[in-house]
């Protein structure tokens, strides 16, 4: 019997506590994904955990076995920062001023975010004079939300924080969670709380990965340690039906590869959106363990037709470097086993991982910049989810020839831009 076999024969399920759990996939023992080294650190040896998925048979949850102790994840230097990324703050304002016009939201409503980080979303509700909240247990996104004027609580979300706000009189007309459902290690307990600090005619306005499309599209490198659940719509009724919360509408997303926003009330009043992927999910099998059974073998594939193209464009006598040091990246490069020797460095916007150098495989992380500076022949793109924004944003090294390297669904290589139609130099 494997090691992922027995452990699923103890493990309970996040969701349903049933053990009934199903191997569905293992990468081995991986580094924390954001886990970004500093010089000083690279001395030290690395902490690696077991990055195992199960499939739950009685709720339908697809979910990792180990859990890291959340404030090993989410510490003090916490890399992430979303007003890095453009496309996702034109995302996030979209949502926000639609739910503003949508509840009819002023003065005398109240949006708390649940994992609000740097105030990306939340700024937008207080340009309009709406009362917020952030709540954020990393010191350095939650300070940067501070700074822009959006009043955060540097915590983690509990039902004894959620108690302890109600009893402040602080309910919610909207609670907003992007994101972060699938991070929390008590995932009973957090919805829990949601209920508890909603108002009685409020909304949670909560955004997801989708299952289905994780699956169907092979995005391996978005499982890792801090992303705990993996949510398809059967589960996620599962999960709000056991504390009084109907996922009542559901908008699929293109964002993060492709994603749910959840419209959570304490009263039903279902929408075809949601009754129609329910009947869905069930129809094309996703409720039950055979449509999870090919899944290890295409990742399988990906890792190994990955590394054969850049080692062998490396043994070529090619320079080749990266774009993004996201999570998903550390995952792509430790499981696909491409690390400094095959890669130069990973450029990054992200001023808070510049400097530092990939979990496990030890890549220098350097600004954006140095890709027309160098102009090296191939560049790796790990966040594959933003394509579209950095072939335009880096257009001009592709009009130099260079080519990018696109890992997902399967791997490919991405041609120069065509200068065909461009102007002649003068």
């Amino acid at each position: 019997m494997s090691e992922i076999e027995t452990r699923c024969r103890t493990a309970r399920c996040r969701i349903c506590q049933e053990q009934t759990l199903a191997p569905v996939l293992d990468l081995g023992h991986m580094p924390l994904s954001d886990g970004f080294l500093s010089e000083a650190q690279l001395a030290s040896p690395e902490k690696r955990y077991p990055l195992e998925v199960a499939f739950c048979r009685t709720c339908s949850l697809v979910q990792i076995l180990e859990t890291v102790p959340p404030e090993e994840l989410f510490c003090d230097d916490y890399p992430y920062y979303a007003s890095f990324s453009t496309s996702w703050l034109a995302h996030a304002r979209q949502s926000a001023l639609d739910l503003i016009a949508e509840r009819k939201l002023g003065a005398d409503s109240l949006v708390v975010e649940l994992a609000s980080n740097d105030g990306y979303l939340l700024k937008n509700f207080v340009e309009h004079g709406i009362p917020v909240l952030g709540i954020d247990p990393a010191e350095g996104p939650a300070e940067a939300a501070r700074r822009i004027g959006v009043e955060t609580l540097c915590d983690f979300f509990t039902t004894d924080l959620a108690a302890r706000l109600v009893a402040e009189g602080r309910q919610a007309d909207v609670v907003c969670g992007n994101n972060v459902l699938a991070h929390v290690a008590d995932t009973n307990g957090f919805v829990a709380g949601i209920a508890a600090i909603l108002k009685d005619d409020g909304v949670a306005v909560i955004e997801v990965p989708y299952l289905r499309d994780l699956i169907e599209h092979c995005e391996f490198d978005t499982i890792y340690h801090e992303h705990l659940c993996y949510f398809s719509v059967t589960a996620l009724d599962h999960l709000f039906r056991r504390h009084g919360l109907y996922l009542n509408r559901v908008k699929r997303l293109a964002s993060h590869g492709g994603s749910l926003r959840l419209f959570i009330e304490k009263h039903e009043n279902r929408d075809p959106s949601f009754s129609d992927l329910l009947a869905a999910e069930r129809a094309d099998g996703m409720t039950a363990l055979p449509f999870y059974e090919d899944f290890s073998h295409r990742v399988e594939a990906i890792g190994r037709d990955l590394h054969t193209l850049v080692s062998g464009l490396k043994a070529a006598g090619n320079r080749i470097v990266a774009y993004g040091a996201a999570a998903k990246g550390t995952i792509m490069l430790n499981f696909a086993g491409i690390d400094h020797t095959l890669v130069d460095y990973v450029m990054d916007m992200n001023v808070h991982k510049q400097g530092k150098t990939v979990p496990g495989v030890r890549i220098p992380i350097v600004a954006p910049d140095q890709l027309l500076a160098d102009q090296p022949p191939y560049c790796l793109l790990l966040v594959w989810n933003l394509k579209k924004e950095i072939l335009r944003a880096q257009d001009e090294y592709r009009r130099r020839g260079g080519r990018f390297i696109v890992p997902i669904p399967r791997p490919e290589i991405i041609e120069p831009a065509d200068l065909s139609n461009a102007p002649s130099a003068r």
